[in-house]
């Protein structure tokens, strides 16, 4: 199975899903700093980088799984809690994975987070 993996960090996501036999055919994140150790680790894969609400979701490769490890800071207990009106804006960011996920309907995807998030607006995020 293919996969694609978003905030995708340096990786980690990836190696475990590989390890058991997927193969990742996109990845992205925000961040430069990964990006060596990303492509140190991944050369046949190398991290795309830029914010995900700039993908041209017409232009990602057939996959059948999405992982995505997006920022938590809005919706963690050790942190101010803004939800998707997080003034960095790194809560709405769930928003644009959703997308993704609304316009190319892989098979499964893996959203990776906090406990929060679920509780997000008394549950009604995920209804």
């Amino acid at each position: 199975m293919r996969t694609i993996d978003l905030f995708a960090g340096v990786g980690g996501l990836r190696r475990g899903f590989e390890r058991v036999g997927f193969e990742t055919v996109f990845a992205n994140d925000f961040d430069p700093a990964c990006k060596v150790t990303y492509d140190l680790n991944y050369p046949d894969t190398p991290l795309t980088l830029g914010d995900i609400r700039d993908i041209d979701i017409t232009n990602l490769p057939p996959y059948d799984f999405l992982l995505a490890g997006f920022p938590c800071q809005p919706f963690s207990v050790a942190g101010y809690r803004q939800g998707f009106d997080d003034e960095k804006g790194r809560g709405d960011l769930f928003f644009s994975i959703a997308k993704i996920l609304d316009e190319t309907r892989p098979i499964g995807f893996l959203l990776e987070n906090v406990k929060n998030l679920r509780g997000h607006d008394k549950g009604r995020t995920f209804r």
